[in-house]
């Protein structure tokens, strides 16, 4: 018997950014804007609108290297501010030039990775973590799932993007688990009566799987395009949808 796996929207879980740009402290700098529309929700790591929570936009805004503001969350809703956005979002930041992401996307699921790999490690050493405010973060990956989660799912999905992005980075060549401050975004519908709520978003659950190869593309294609100054310096994007999913 043929298993029917459920259908999922023709229009992207989420729409491409768009691109906005801004001159602070003498450089020219850009961000990405993502708008999620009504009946959304998201749960983030991100400073401006962490947590879990109905989420209407996101924003991964670059900031310039050498970073020493410590108040990113205000700086990040006044960024909002000047886009002409409105209640609640989420704002991510990070070093890197936001214009050349990379998109992946896997039945349905849609995942779009910022990354910047010069300050990287594992997540477990010795010593105390640093005290303060932290630097921007340097792999932001933002995914968007077509379908209802329940807060734990939208945790287990934040755990497959992570397995996702550390498998993609390993396979890359690069001995870390990541920098000292990514930041992850996970969008999904928001859990109505009546329509199922998934309770699983793990790497062999059926939204869970699609979520880790989108992940695992875009953050390797990121990736490959920072370390090369390739496409991604110019800007150019990937949005190809993966063979045979």
């Amino acid at each position: 018997m043929t298993a029917v796996l459920p259908p999922y929207p023709a229009t992207p879980a989420l729409p491409a950014p768009r691109r906005l740009t801004r001159t602070e402290d003498g450089e020219l700098l850009h961000a990405l804007l993502w708008t999620a529309g009504a009946g959304r929700r998201a749960i983030s790591s991100a400073v401006l609108g962490g947590g879990i929570g109905e989420r209407a936009w996101i924003l991964n805004a670059q900031v310039a290297h050498g970073y020493r503001r410590t108040d990113p969350e205000r700086h990040l809703a006044s960024l909002a501010a000047d886009a002409g956005l409105s209640g609640p979002g989420v704002g991510l930041m990070t070093a890197a030039d936001v214009s050349a992401y990379a998109h992946a996307r896997d039945t349905g699921v849609e995942a779009f990775v910022t990354a910047g790999v010069d300050v990287r490690g594992w997540a477990a050493r010795p010593g105390e973590g640093a005290e303060g405010a932290p630097e921007p973060g340097t792999i932001n990956v933002v995914v968007a799932v077509p379908a209802a989660l329940t807060d734990a799912a939208l945790v287990n999905a934040v755990v497959t993007a992570t397995e996702a992005k550390v498998q993609a980075l390993v396979e890359s060549g690069h001995d870390c688990s990541g920098t000292p401050t990514d930041a992850v975004c996970v969008i999904a519908d928001t859990p109505v009566p009546g329509r199922e709520a998934h309770a699983f978003a793990g790497p062999r659950s059926l939204w869970g799987a699609r979520l880790a190869r989108a992940v695992h593309r875009a953050v390797r294609d990121a990736v490959a395009e920072g370390a090369q100054g390739g496409p991604g310096a110019s800007g150019v994007t990937h949005g190809t949808p993966l063979a045979g999913y």
